[in-house]
């Protein structure tokens, strides 16, 4: 009998150490994933990752992250038309439990399913830079596209030339806020009897691709002195056109952005005329405004413009102008 309870002693006292273990063990997991869950998580999902225009997005995205104390993520695909990549990465957001996704839509109709499939989950989604086709979005923060388009009518015009034979050189047609641009400049120079639309062209939105498929497009309309375009690869790649051409001269270049080639090409000649964005404010308030969503504060708008501003050669070196160019550094 004593043998017996000797025994059972040591299985009483075995037990009792397995279940403290397991209690402890359980305490830990759930203190790790408290921890984990103690950050509010925003996935920040842009068109690409290697551009100044969103390294600069993402400086601000992660100043905001900072100052609200939030788990972010900052991705994008390779290319700039990778609206597949891009739904990939609103799945991944949403499996890895994201409370809110901020994104700059690749194609305004590719991508809307997507979004729409992650805020039926609860998961909060802000868009920033290019709209995507969906009415579930909580917030929209953007350049004025539009407007900006129309900005380059008006730098267009600025010349003295008697007649402008333009060439337009836009980005993927599937993006929202490349084709805002374009009509806002066809609008603005409708009326001018002067201005003379030669031919319109779609790229990548890559260096190369804009750069041959526009020197190609001078070759074919030798009569062409204006060039127009709408982002920072495509910016660049007419630049280098005009150069190789040398051609700098006889085309007025009115692009889009800024980092530091394409101000050189300003003060150079290659590009007359910079419309320079302010993503880094996109990055910001994109992340602020998932940060309130998701803590049911009340934005002051769902719909924010941000600033604008056409930088030419005869006011590049001003201040103001120095701040708006080399925000980012």
């Amino acid at each position: 009998m004593r043998c017996s309870w000797k025994k059972l002693r040591y299985f009483l006292l075995a037990a009792l150490i397995f279940l403290s273990s397991m209690i402890v063990g359980c305490e830990d997991n759930s203190g790790n994933l408290n921890e984990e869950r103690s950050k509010v998580y925003v996935a920040v999902i842009a068109k690409s990752t290697t551009s100044t225009y969103w390294k600069s997005t993402f400086a601000g995205a992660n100043a905001a992250g900072t100052e609200y104390n939030l788990e972010l993520t900052f991705e994008g695909p390779e290319n700039e038309e990778d609206y597949e990549t891009q739904n990939e990465m609103i799945y991944a957001a949403i499996e890895n439990g994201a409370d809110a996704i901020v994104i700059s839509a690749v194609d305004y109709n590719a991508n809307a399913q997507a979004v729409e499939e992650a805020v039926a989950t609860g998961v909060k989604v802000v868009v920033i830079d290019s709209d995507v086709n969906s009415d579930k979005v909580s917030c929209r923060i953007s350049t004025d596209n539009y407007k900006a388009g129309q900005m380059v009518g008006e730098a267009v015009l600025a010349g003295n030339e008697s007649i402008l034979n333009v060439g337009i050189v836009n980005f993927d047609k599937n993006s929202e806020n490349g084709q805002q641009r374009e009509k806002g400049f066809r609008d603005y120079v409708a009326d001018y009897e002067h201005v003379n639309i030669v031919a319109s062209i779609n790229v990548n939105s890559t260096i190369e691709d804009a750069k041959s498929e526009t020197i190609r497009m001078l070759r074919e309309n030798p009569q062409m002195n204006v060039l127009v375009t709408f982002n920072e690869w495509t910016s660049l790649g007419v630049g280098y056109a005009v150069e190789e051409l040398s051609l700098a001269n006889q085309t007025r270049v009115v692009a889009f952005d800024s980092n530091v080639i394409s101000v050189g090409m300003l003060e150079t000649g290659e590009v007359d005329a910079l419309i320079v964005q302010n993503p880094y404010a996109m990055g910001y308030l994109g992340v602020e405004s998932a940060w309130k969503l998701v803590n049911e504060e009340k934005l002051a708008s769902t719909e924010m413009d941000t600033t604008t501003t056409l930088i030419t050669r005869d006011n590049m070196f001003d201040p103001e102008s120095q701040k708006v160019l080399f925000s980012f550094d």
